[in-house]
């Protein structure tokens, strides 16, 4: 492990020297308060500070990253041990030389030399600010670690998003351009119009397709020249009809993802039939949700085509991912089936 991962949240400088300031004081006004000795007080506290900061610094960026991190936990312990240990005797002698002879005037008992009691009241406090600075320390890292996480996140999403829109753009170009090519092969005059009407579809995915949400009111439109290419194509053997009510002004919707099940319904419904083909398409607004339907007839096919039959394309496929990371569960509802030799795509989706 990176010793440096440990640093997750790097706390400024300043920071450091308000939250030693304000505790040195607070300990000197306390313990001055307690003896009713402000002058001796701001001496001991003056020895044991730098005291508290090294132990404190020392088990914060050495100890715990080279040996908790590493799972050497009883290493860990004796190190901890053996550190406040050192620190009190340390203390002591600072203390007893400096300041006062009565190292321990809290105690229960005035003392001039070090003993077991007092070892131990030192070590249990030193370790109470070991204790108090680390828990700090390790929230602080929580709480940043949980943003880098919340960040990497959506940045995953956002990426997986615009992964899953470059799926959708290939593939819908790869079956019109296919159909351009049939009409090239056949020299007929309807080559150019569809040229155009790409030429605009294009244009839409390339400008307009950015953002997480487009107006409704443009993908409808982007929609209908789809359909005009289609018509195109297929001339009189192909019927659609599309019926839009309610207000779709003000209304926003992830771009592209409605042409994915159209588009799915001119693959198997009209490219897989012979004859006269009808897709139906409904646009429903109903205060901030769009009910959408498509209706197509199911594909002619014999039977090995049915015993081999998969259920769905990239298309549906990443039209279902696009709703599950683009969407909350409540804003919408997929229903896609099977009736009456009809494939019928319903989708209920909150466009505000």
């Amino acid at each position: 492990m990176d010793v440096n991962q440990n640093k997750l949240f790097k706390i400024p400088l300043l920071y450091h020297i308000v939250f030693w300031s304000i505790y040195f004081l607070f300990n000197t006004f306390r313990w001055g308060s307690y003896f009713d000795d402000y002058g001796y007080s701001l001496k001991t506290n003056l020895i044991g500070f730098p005291i508290h900061m090294i132990l404190c610094y020392l088990n914060i960026f050495i100890l715990m990253p080279y040996l908790v991190y590493n799972k050497k936990y009883v290493l860990y312990v004796v190190s901890v041990l053996g550190a406040i240990f050192i620190m009190v005797l340390v203390k002591y002698n600072l203390t007893y030389w400096l300041v006062s002879h009565n190292v321990w005037p809290e105690g229960p008992e005035a003392i001039d030399q070090l003993n077991f009691n007092y070892t131990v009241d030192m070590m249990i406090g030193e370790l109470y600010v070991i204790t108090f600075v680390t828990a700090i320390k390790i929230t602080l890292d929580y709480l940043q670690e949980h943003k880098r996480v919340a960040l990497l996140e959506k940045t995953q999403l956002e990426t997986e998003l615009r992964f899953l829109k470059t799926q959708v753009s290939p593939h819908f170009f790869f079956n019109t351009l296919n159909n351009i090519y049939s009409l090239s092969v056949e020299k007929s005059n309807k080559t150019p119009k569809m040229i155009l009407k790409l030429s605009e579809l294009m244009r839409y995915l390339l400008y307009e397709t950015r953002e997480r949400r487009q107006t409704l009111e443009k993908e409808i439109l982007y929609i209908q020249n789809y359909i005009d290419l289609e018509r195109v194509r297929y001339d009189e053997n192909l019927e659609v009809n599309m019926y839009i009510s309610g207000d779709i002004h003000d209304k926003e919707i992830a771009p592209i993802l409605l042409l994915t099940f159209i588009e799915n319904a001119f693959k198997h419904g009209a490219d897989k039939n012979i004859g006269r083909v009808k897709i139906n398409i409904n646009f429903k607004i109903v205060e901030n949700f769009l009910y959408f339907t498509v209706t197509n007839p199911l594909p002619q096919v014999n039977e090995h085509q049915k015993r081999n039959k998969k259920a769905g394309g990239i298309g549906l496929v990443n039209a279902k991912k696009r709703l599950e990371l683009g969407y909350n569960k409540n804003d919408y509802k997929l229903s896609i089936k099977e009736k009456k030799n009809k494939f019928v795509v319903k989708l209920k989706i909150k466009v505000t």
